[in-house]
């Protein structure tokens, strides 16, 4: 059966306002063919009766570490490649099934390419997961954010970073990067919080080589997403054009115009904030987290609702990985509580997101898009809510999860 008709009881279509009323979707193959209140059922076709959900694009995660545990980081990073890939798979078809249908993972711990295998066995329909798009390792300055050596012994040499320190070493990381098929560039251009010995409020790439970076990417036509927290590492981003601050930790107003004029996405990891400040008060924060995030826990949730101000084009993104994936869904909420209206945090799981990847057949309900479709009960616009109740899950046309609303 290669025709689905889903009877929807509203539609978020990913670029409105507002929700429609009651509409037919006809989908053939793995693309929609047409969107109305009544479509054409061609002979045979399954009906799928979504009359009392809100029917929305298929939402993307723009940050996920599918083969990074922070829970267990120093122990995981030294697992096998293979090992890592399948744990990665078993994650992301359990966040599909949350109604993530596609994701970017912004970079694997390994010497290896585990997250470029995953993503190639899911293209090639050799396993069933949510659409892969990677950065396949994090690239950084030695002392930075993804310089893990601190956290062994010194007198081990483990191939766990992806580190240099001078122009010409970075261009070669970048060309490494396509040569073996990523899709992004993943940098660090501050310290963070979970990693040892940096600092999320200090600048870790003197401007040439941030520049290197940006431009080997450009000329190779890859986009760059860099993570950032200090606001001269925001601005320093921009400048050398990234597409996507990841965190923008400490991003103030002059960073935020300086991304709306650029045209620069801000991915804002807004959970994230809000499952570092929960360890906190437990006191099970990891310890070279405490000082760094005593310190600007409260600057962050500022710089927050300075975006949620602003017109920044914002995409949603979790950093799953560092906390578990069934979190993820949450931060819907997290961005309405930082001041993001409902309908911004929706667009910024479709269509905004779609834009950021250049994809042009995500992230809209409308003919010609891919079949990448799901469903809720409730209202999202009145409760941000309901988007943790996902039920239905279809992926390029065909259904993962449905909630037995079949007619």
């Amino acid at each position: 059966m290669s025709s689905i008709v889903l009877v929807c009881g509203r539609v978020f279509d990913g670029v409105s306002d507002t929700l429609s009323g009651k509409m037919e979707i006809l989908i053939e193959k793995n693309r929609i063919t047409s969107v109305g209140q009544s479509v054409e059922r061609p002979k045979d076709a399954q009906v799928i009766d979504l009359s009392d959900r809100t029917v929305s694009p298929g939402f993307i995660d723009s940050h996920v570490h599918l083969t990074m545990d922070a829970s267990n980081l120093v122990r995981q990073t030294l697992e096998s490649s293979a090992s890592k890939a399948l744990k990665g798979l078993s994650l992301a078809r359990e966040y599909m099934s949350y109604g993530f249908t596609t994701l970017r993972d912004l970079g694997s711990v390994d010497p290896d390419w585990p997250t470029i295998d995953l993503r190639n066995a899911i293209n090639a329909g050799v396993v069933q997961g949510p659409r892969i798009i990677v950065a396949a390792h994090i690239i950084s300055a030695s002392a930075g954010h993804g310089d893990l050596r601190g956290f062994y012994n010194p007198r081990w040499t483990l191939p766990v970073s992806t580190i240099a320190d001078d122009p010409a070493s970075l261009k070669a990381l970048v060309r490494r990067e396509h040569t073996f098929g990523s899709d992004w560039i993943k940098t660090t251009n501050t310290g963070g919080y979970f990693s040892a010995g940096d600092d999320p409020a200090r600048v870790t790439w003197f401007d040439d080589e941030m520049e290197a970076i940006t431009s080997t990417a450009h000329q190779l036509g890859m986009p760059v997403a860099v993570h950032t927290g200090a606001a001269e590492g925001c601005k320093q981003g921009i400048r050398f054009g990234v597409r996507s601050l990841e965190h923008a930790y400490l991003i103030d107003s002059e960073g935020l115009a300086m991304a709306e004029k650029a045209g620069v996405y801000v991915v804002p990891t807004m959970q994230m904030t809000q499952e570092d400040l929960h360890l906190l008060h437990e006191g099970t924060l990891p310890c070279q987290a405490v000082w760094k995030f005593s310190r600007d826990n409260q600057n962050i949730l500022a710089s927050q609702r300075l975006l949620a101000a602003s017109n920044v084009k914002v995409s949603y993104g979790t950093d799953c990985g560092m906390f578990p994936f069934s979190h993820g869904i949450l931060e819907f909420q997290a961005m309405v509580a930082a001041g993001l209206t409902p309908i911004r945090a929706l667009k910024a799981a479709t269509s905004v997101a779609a834009e950021m990847l250049q994809r042009t057949d995500l992230g809209v309900i409308a003919a010609g898009k891919l079949a990448d479709i799901v469903a809720m009960p409730g209202d999202p616009l009145k409760d941000i809510g309901a988007t943790a109740k996902v039920d239905f899950v279809m992926k390029d046309g065909v259904v993962y999860r449905d909630a037995a609303h079949k007619g």
